[in-house]
């Protein structure tokens, strides 16, 4: 089914009901479109997911981005009338508990009305850094929460040239690079140089056309894989 949305403002709330298929391209276009008509009279969203079918990687990133976005700006973003795809997305990606997400329309609409809690802060871990790399800032958010939501301590940049910097900082047990990365010898090659105990994970051509659950799982998954055989070895942590 194709994508499509239509909002209108509630209480000073943009309310977007959504349909069909939320997939990066043109689900995420519309959405983004969508919200941007909002922007100059509210930060308050409420997304109507009820009738939305299927949702991948980059359009949960969108998501998440749009979430971070709008909390930055002392905004909000809630879901309603989850979809029970979408509610098994965010349950198998550990996103369940970012999103606030109510019933009906409006009990959320309630709870805008309310004086905003302060949002939780993650619990890092300082043994598990991981740094992503990828020009797709969508997909970025995406895997930013969900390695989050699995405990990882996570940093992300766009360009591999500043991945390397990064490297040296942080110190990674883990450099994900994804689809959108150009195989790149000399920099990778750059990365062993610079912290030889950072493993490194490439993401294949079709992660973010992959269902939004099936990528979070296999991504968690590939990177629990590599760094099990170094679990026994001393972190790299950051100097003292």
């Amino acid at each position: 089914m194709v994508f499509s949305v239509r909002s209108q403002r509630v209480d000073g709330v943009a309310v977007i009901r959504c349909e069909g298929r939320l997939v990066v391209s043109e689900g995420v276009r519309l959405l983004q479109e969508e919200v941007e008509k909002h922007t100059l009279e509210t930060k308050k969203y409420l997304l109507d997911l009820g009738a939305v079918s299927y949702v991948d990687s980059g359009g949960l990133g969108a998501m998440v981005r749009l979430l971070g976005t709008l909390r930055a700006h002392r905004g909000d973003l809630k879901l309603c009338r989850v979809s029970p795809f979408v509610k098994n997305v965010l349950r198998a990606t550990n996103l369940h508990g970012v999103f606030c997400s109510y019933e009906t329309e409006a009990e959320a609409l309630a709870e805008f009305a309310r004086r905003p809690a302060p949002v939780p802060a993650h619990a890092w871990s300082s043994n598990t850094k991981v740094l992503c790399v990828d020009p797709s800032s969508d997909l970025l958010a995406y895997m930013t929460e969900v390695l989050k939501g699995a405990g990882f301590e996570v940093k992300t940049t766009r360009y591999l040239t500043d991945a390397a910097t990064l490297v040296g900082v942080m110190k990674p047990r883990m450099i994900v690079c994804g689809p959108g990365v150009q195989s790149s010898g000399p920099a990778f090659e750059k990365f062993r140089r610079v912290d030889s105990n950072a493993q490194l994970l490439l993401l294949p051509a079709d992660f973010q056309s992959l269902a939004a659950c099936d990528a979070g799982l296999d991504l968690v998954q590939r990177v629990n894989e590599l760094l099990r055989p170094h679990a026994d070895s001393p972190p790299s942590g950051d100097a003292q």
